[in-house]
């Protein structure tokens, strides 16, 4: 780590690189959320080299606003290190403290009190809860949880998904009628919406040719 930080103030430098020198917190956002995805499809890759790659450019995009910051003089790395290390320990009281929990459910529900004891007991509004950059059906599902929407038998909510495909007009609210009820099903089914589709997605791609999609 110690290299890569190293690395990432000689680009900063006056000699350095005029692109890296350019980047701010705000221009790297999305990179940021580029690199986490590619990580994220690497679990899936079927070559095990690809992961630790992948994991190595997000760790980048830490680095990068690290520095940023220690040249600002708002942070530096051994923050960010010692606030992640701080926060797992203090967020696992049945691991480090002698908590007793009954299982996963309690340590969640702990999770949660912590994580608002932390803040002072101030609730956060449910937009805030939820990251904008999630994709589009990961927030949806993230929604229906927040808003208490029990989850129905998985025939249950494939039924309700069939009666919102019929009743809903080539529209973008008819469009995100059927979409919000795919996410139910999809709930119901203890399946991650989000991910399984990119799965499809990324096979999708995958099957296709080199040059698909290019003009001559």
């Amino acid at each position: 780590m110690q290299d890569l930080l190293s690395i990432m103030r000689r680009l900063r430098a006056p000699d350095g690189c005029p692109w890296d020198r350019e980047q701010t917190h705000e221009s790297l956002r999305p990179y940021l959320l580029e690199e986490a995805a590619e990580a994220a499809d690497a679990v899936s890759s079927p070559d095990p080299a690809d992961l630790p790659d992948e994991l190595g450019d997000v760790l980048l995009q830490v680095a990068f606003h690290s520095v940023i910051a220690e040249e600002a003089g708002t942070f530096g790395y051994p923050d960010v290190e010692r606030a992640i290390v701080e926060k797992l320990v203090r967020r696992h009281p049945h691991v480090f403290a002698g908590t007793d929990v009954s299982g996963s459910e309690e340590v969640v529900t702990n999770w949660q009190a912590i994580k608002a004891a932390e803040r002072g007991g101030r609730v956060r509004r449910p937009e805030q809860r939820v990251p904008a950059a999630l994709g589009a059906l990961a927030r949806e599902a993230k929604a229906q949880k927040l808003a208490g929407h029990a989850k129905a038998t998985p025939e249950a909510a494939q039924e309700a998904l069939l009666a919102a495909a019929q009743a809903a007009p080539a529209s973008a609210d008819g469009i995100a009628d059927v979409l919000e009820a795919v996410v139910a099903w999809a709930r119901a089914a203890g399946v991650d919406a989000e991910l399984a589709l990119r799965e499809r997605t990324l096979s999708t791609l995958r099957a296709l040719p080199d040059d698909a999609g290019l003009t001559s």
